[in-house]
């Protein structure tokens, strides 16, 4: 353990080490924490070296794939909560039971984000490290809902995962969340939250980037209408179609929308959500093509005279260049815990759409830094599109550009979120305060119930299995003793009949 005040060690506990705002925050924290001259190894369920951020792969960080052997991500494309909770488990066991890694690397501080199942577990194993938890969003939230009958069977199957969820995240020494929008959900999901104090550390973005550069677009005879997001059906990337579908025709020769993001043909949800989309533009006649990162780096995407574009898992270059020839940013999620592409986009000087939702109302100004409008009333999103087509609107929306990144700038850059999480770091590790209970009362008493209800059981079951086993054995003796009396009447029967012939 170290000493106070000074460099931590500390282990960031992730499960799938993808491309996603919720992976960005945890390299982004990784690096700046890192940089201030903390020790940091990241251990984490799966990572792709196809499919994960350039820190994650180029030695930046001592990434380490621990417990991925044993389960899969998925049944059949189901039951993915269990198996991340498993394969999670797996992690703490190779981790802190079956070697001596954990020790070996000592934390002082557990960084756990997403799936909070293993915070009890490393309280347990090893109880000098405090836990952090950064909470994107309340995981029981996240379940699509299904209809009909199927509904019921999910809600039924969801409820131990949601209790395990609670009761694992109060077991953190510390609570921090990634919006204020974010801490009232918590709050209202899980009601004795109230009484924790939890923090708000906004994500960041590299304010390192140059400024807003002047050089050919990608697309230099078209407006691009951007739109950065995992292919999820929770994004709803079909509004930004069905926006884009109410320009005109003319208006529609002048722009091409392009909807990038993370996609990975393992997963279900992006390949559905991919080709529901292809489906929704070609209803609307609207033309559309694919590309994938290895077309990408061969072709002129400014060749593709089409009406929307999708990139699956744009790498990070390409994406920085979208965003350089950006007119516009269109960001749909509804809800949105925080939302990381907005900043981007408005550290590029871009002017953003999004909903008047979530975590877009703690970023965005309406009107001085882009625009929040309701994800029901497609007919505002086409007027919103359709701005950057104006010549006359030019130089007001490169003057919201510029507000957007003076916001950026003074409020959600790499160094501000690392001195915070800092901050929160030595405080919890210096804090001689109680920490949270693993085992809660009504746990110990449930556990106590158990341990003399389950022995009591099986001896109530055995004396039932000897008293019918005697019951048995005394009807099949008295059994024996009639057939043998019945058979003895008939010998003498026989007997008296054999004397009398």
């Amino acid at each position: 353990m170290t000493t106070p005040g000074g460099p931590k060690s500390i282990v960031f506990v992730h499960p799938d080490l993808g491309i996603g705002g919720a992976e960005r925050l945890v390299i982004d924290a990784a690096v700046g924490l890192q940089s201030s001259g903390h020790k940091v190894t990241i251990l984490t369920s799966y990572r792709d070296t196809n499919h994960c951020f350039d820190e994650a792969r180029d030695g930046t960080l001592d990434v380490r794939v621990r417990g991925d052997r044993i389960f899969p991500q998925s049944i059949g494309g189901r039951f993915m909560i269990l198996c991340a909770i498993l394969r999670q488990i797996a992690l703490v066991l190779s981790a802190g039971l079956f070697s001596s890694e954990l020790k070996a690397l000592a934390p002082d501080v557990i960084f756990v984000d997403q799936l909070s199942v293993c915070v009890p577990l490393f309280r347990i194993i090893y109880p000098q490290a405090k836990v952090l938890f950064y909470g994107h969003y309340p995981d029981r939230l996240l379940v699509k809902q299904d209809q009909g009958w199927t509904k019921h069977i999910k809600r039924a199957y969801r409820v131990p995962f949601d209790a395990v969820e609670e009761w694992s995240t109060g077991c953190s020494d510390s609570i921090v969340v990634n919006s204020k929008y974010t801490r009232s959900v918590y709050r209202s999901t899980f009601p004795w939250f109230r009484l924790r104090a939890l923090r708000v550390i906004y994500p960041c973005v590299d304010t390192k980037a140059s400024e807003p550069s002047d050089a050919q677009s990608l697309w230099p005879d078209k407006k691009l209408l951007l739109s950065i997001n995992r292919f999820e059906g929770k994004k709803d990337l079909s509004l930004a179609v069905e926006a884009y579908a109410g320009l005109s025709a003319q208006e529609r020769s002048k722009a091409s929308l392009v909807i990038a993001g993370g996609y990975d043909s393992a997963i279900h949800e992006n390949v559905r959500t991919h080709k529901a989309l292809q489906g929704l533009a070609e209803s609307l006649k609207l033309t559309h093509a694919t590309f994938k990162p290895q077309d990408t780096s061969l072709t002129d995407l400014s060749t593709e005279d089409v009406d929307v574009l999708f990139l699956l898992s744009v790498p990070q270059d390409l994406k920085a260049r979208l965003l350089q020839s950006a007119s516009l940013l269109v960001y749909t999620p509804t809800n949105e815990h925080f939302g990381i592409v907005p900043l981007e986009a408005m550290l590029a000087g871009v002017p953003v759409l999004a909903t008047n939702t979530g975590g877009p109302l703690e970023t965005i100004y309406d009107g001085r830094t882009g625009w929040l409008r309701s994800p029901s009333k497609t007919e505002q999103w086409t007027d919103v599109m359709r701005k950057p087509l104006i010549p006359s609107s030019a130089d007001g929306l490169k003057k919201m550009g510029q507000s957007g990144r003076e916001r950026v700038l003074a409020e959600f850059s790499q160094t501000k979120m690392t001195q915070l999480f800092d901050h929160e770091i030595q405080r919890v590790v210096q804090s001689t305060d109680a920490r949270p209970k693993v085992m809660p009362e009504w746990l110990y008493a449930l556990l106590w119930i158990l341990a003399i209800a389950i022995p009591a059981i099986a001896l109530t079951m055995k004396v039932m299995w000897w008293a019918i086993d005697t019951d048995q054995a005394k009807a099949a003796e008295e059994l024996l003793k009639s057939a043998t009396e019945t058979a003895a009447s008939v010998a003498s029967s026989a007997s008296s009949s054999h004397g009398e012939l």
